[in-house]
């Protein structure tokens, strides 16, 4: 008797447990997700073959979205398919990383979002690096992500982990999409996001129950028309709710034009004052940072107030290069530090004090200073520490440039620029000098690039990736103009080449694309002269291959005696390349007397459709000795 008992009080204890579970779940999904006026009000089309890639697609393409880069995978397919239905041109990568490196670059010369979708887990974990670098590169891109069904998150799915959590220190905004109908308006909000106050990077995860047609899910998630049994029919009822839940009102009719973006724009009042120590100064000088070409102006209105109406000594950093053209008067290249020294007034536009400005000790603590910025946190970036900004505006780079140079008659001080250009002047004749043109096995870099400049076409736009390679090509090579430069940015990430060069090659297909290449930041990326060959999209890239970390080498050998992980071998990447469907060129100290030959020939090839490695094979120099940064 008692042991009937104690059976009949557990079938009771267990019953009230199920019941209790049961009405706190059906209280929680009407509050949270409004299902009676879901369940009463919507209707959900259980025969339309209509899919939330559908709905993906439509937003990108009514916010003027024209490439997407991906890699495949089955959570995001409904996306890729929807978005070539919609004449959105699909580039697909062979690493998750490059399409959002490609994105990147797509929107840093167009002015419009990149996006790249990936699949779920290690889809979304292969980004983070490009992800970051695009957060301090201030880009305006849109990753979506993949991710296991709703109902099936922490259970042990195929690709299943917390992305939100991953995502969220790299992105200004990072979401879940919970049903299909909230598609539409959370891509609408995170592309605003994306582009509004400081431009960077959002997250958008889309499960496979709001990206996969109704029929699909309702099969997956294995809903019976007549269970048999108490708690199967429980939880058959609460499947039907939350699938209708998913679909009620999916695709009603919504609209997917694009929502205002904010711009920060400086008072009236600040740029008065900032025309007032303009006038007042006998020395200045403008650093023009990436920030100062995001968009609404384009580069060619910065460039006029810059040269016709200021005529103020610059300095350009990052995607600014190039900007006042290949050899303006007014560009200062060389002895940056020296210069900041002797300045009275230092304009900061998009420039931050950064290690790139030792954090701000190398300004002369008598000069005016005007620092300008979208970003507060970057504005004062170390301010009060070695530096502070004698007026602080928060508001949009090239915006400020422009009204600053409204009401400005020129500031050009002969003295002042004259002195800067001899100094600048006299520095390249000393760079010229450790040009080694001595007949070798090697070839000189220094010698390689400044025959480079003298070779590549006007219509190039430069990639850098690399270390000592591409920082000394930073002293030598001129870009051909606005946007025709692209580096990794303050991040110092190795890698973008290969995607950069593809997100440039789009926004300019008539435009010749040189990636320049470092031994070791080649090793990251060169397989993707399989996709530049696959999408026709012909590249030339330079490769110096040193058989070395050099930039690491140069300080870690003097300072610890050892060469540990510095030393790489010299690579046939030329090989690598002819492999994946491209054309191979080597060019070592033997080739001497056809450098300039064999280097033209690499850009006929690429003319003719052709993707192109040259592979350099270069000497040791003390060109760059101790400029290691940390």
């Amino acid at each position: 008797m008692f042991y009937l008992n104690e059976n009949y009080d557990l079938w009771i204890n267990f019953n009230v447990a199920c019941s209790t579970f049961i009405v706190v779940s059906v209280i929680y999904f009407i509050r949270k997700y409004e299902l009676i006026t879901l369940l009463f009000a919507s209707e959900v089309s259980t025969d339309s073959n209509e899919n939330g890639g559908d709905l993906v697609a439509k937003v990108l393409k009514d916010h003027g979205v024209s490439h997407i880069f991906t890699l495949i995978g089955g959570h995001i397919s409904p996306i890729i398919v929807a978005a070539q239905n919609q004449g959105i041109r699909v580039i697909d990568t062979r690493h998750e990383v490059t399409c959002v490196y490609a994105a990147d670059a797509f929107a840093r010369i167009s002015g419009k979002i990149g996006v790249a979708a990936v699949t779920a887990g290690p889809g979304v974990t292969n980004t983070i690096t490009a992800v970051k670098n695009a957060q301090m590169a201030e880009t305006p891109l849109l990753l979506i992500g993949g991710a296991t069904a709703s109902l099936l998150k922490g259970r042990g799915s195929l690709q299943d982990i917390d992305q939100l959590n991953l995502m969220k220190s790299v992105c200004k905004y990072y979401k879940s999409v919970t049903c299909v109908r909230h598609l539409i308006p959370t891509l609408k909000k995170a592309i605003q996001i994306a582009y509004s106050n400081t431009p960077g990077p959002v997250f958008v995860e889309l499960p496979l129950d709001v990206l996969y047609p109704y029929k699909f899910v309702k099969q997956e998630m294995k809903i019976k028309d007549n269970p048999k049994g108490f708690l199967p029919k429980i939880m058959n009822m609460y499947l039907k709710f939350y699938l209708h839940y998913q679909f009620a009102s999916a695709f009603s009719e919504r609209d997917t034009s694009p929502l205002p973006v904010y711009c920060p724009l400086a008072s009236d009042d600040k740029i008065s004052q900032c025309q007032n120590l303009l006038k007042n100064s006998t020395k200045p000088l403008i650093l023009l940072g990436s920030q100062a070409l995001i968009p609404p102006t384009e580069a060619q209105n910065l460039k006029k107030p810059l040269k016709s109406c200021l005529q103020v000594p610059c300095y350009l950093g990052g995607m600014a290069r190039g900007l006042l053209g290949r050899k303006s008067p007014l560009h200062i290249r060389q002895k940056r530090r020296e210069a900041l020294q002797e300045a009275d007034l230092v304009i900061l536009v998009g420039s931050v004090c950064d290690f790139r400005l030792s954090y701000g000790r190398v300004f002369n603590s008598r000069s005016k200073i005007i620092a300008v910025n979208m970003d507060k946190q970057q504005l004062y970036k170390n301010s009060g520490v070695f530096w502070k900004p004698t007026i602080a505006i928060q508001a949009n780079p090239s915006n400020f440039i422009i009204r600053l140079a409204e009401k400005s008659s020129s500031c050009l001080q002969n003295d002042w620029l004259s002195k800067l250009r001899m100094t600048d002047e006299a520095t390249e004749i000393k760079n010229r000098e450790k040009v080694n043109k001595s007949e070798s096995r090697y070839l000189d870099p220094v010698h390689l690039l400044y025959e480079l400049e003298k070779i590549i076409p006007e219509n190039t736009i430069i990639v850098a990736d690399g270390g000592d390679f591409v920082a000394t090509s930073s002293y030598i090579l001129r870009p051909r103009g606005p946007l025709r430069w692209l580096d990794p940015g303050a991040f110092g990430t190795l890698g973008v080449g290969a995607g950069f060069a593809l997100g440039a090659k789009l926004c300019y297909p008539d435009s010749n694309v040189l990636i320049l290449y470092g031994d070791g930041s080649c090793g990251y990326s060169i397989v993707e002269f399989d996709t530049f060959v696959r999408h026709k999209l012909p590249i030339v890239a330079i490769v110096g291959n040193d058989a070395c970390w050099s930039q690491i080498a140069r300080e870690q050998i003097p300072r610890f005696n050892s060469d540990a992980a510095c030393n790489l071998a010299f690579t046939d990447y030329h090989k690598v390349v002819d492999g994946l469907g491209g054309k191979g060129i080597t060019l070592s100290g033997d080739d001497i007397r056809h450098l300039e030959s064999k280097v033209i020939a690499a850009f006929d090839l690429s003319k003719g459709g052709d993707s192109v490695l040259i592979n350099a094979i270069l000497g040791k120099t003390d060109f760059r000795s101790g400029s290691i940064s940390i």
